[in-house]
């Protein structure tokens, strides 16, 4: 309020609706009329720009560079949950494209044997990645162990000098990862595939 106080209203003699009575005058002097003036076209001065990498050419050329890819399961569903599939699905097809190696990493806090359908989540877990074209792949079990899966996660990323850790969304949603520890202690770069 203190601001729009100090505001005083101009003199009548300085509002006017037609242009500056000093330029009307100078424009007369030249012999230019002020209608004449508004329509001469203006002078253009050129800004050149040159064009930088996009965006996602930097991004296709980071994941160039990933060379070992983890992918870590979190639920318990023997036949993998939709977003588990879609990670497997995503880490297969990146791991084909530039090349790299796949860690899958099974993760639960009870001891193997407390899980009956273990065997069946194993071969679920096969078949996806043979399905993206992977035979071959590195398997970890950390079962039982008391930790978080977001520490054995970045355990695991740190042992190993892991590029990339591939994982869903609904691993966050549903609790078992921390979202802001994984972002904070997980030493590579995290995709997180939305559901």
């Amino acid at each position: 309020m203190a601001f729009a106080s100090s505001l005083l209203p101009a003199p009548a003699s300085r509002v006017c609706a037609s242009p500056v009575p000093e330029l009307a005058s100078f424009l007369a002097k030249k012999g230019v009329s002020i209608t004449a003036a508004r329509r001469r076209p203006r002078a253009r001065h050129g800004v050149r720009a040159e064009a930088n990498e996009s965006g996602s050419a930097l991004a296709v050329d980071a994941l160039s560079q990933v060379k070992h890819v983890l992918l870590p399961v979190t639920d318990r569903n023997p036949y993998l949950s939709e977003g588990t599939r879609q990670a497997a699905a995503t880490t297969a097809s990146l791991a084909k494209k530039y090349g790299a190696n796949i860690t899958v990493v099974v993760i639960d806090d009870k001891p193997k044997e407390s899980v009956p359908e273990h065997d069946t989540q194993m071969s679920s877990i096969r078949w996806h990645l043979s399905e993206g074209g992977f035979s071959e792949f590195g398997l970890m079990e950390r079962l039982g162990e008391g930790k978080k899966p977001t520490a054995i996660i970045g355990e695991v990323a740190d042992e190993l000098e892991l590029d990339l850790v591939v994982l869903s969304m609904e691993a966050i949603h549903s609790k078992h990862v921390d979202g802001n520890l994984l972002a904070e202690f997980i030493p590579c770069p995290v995709l997180l595939l939305p559901l």
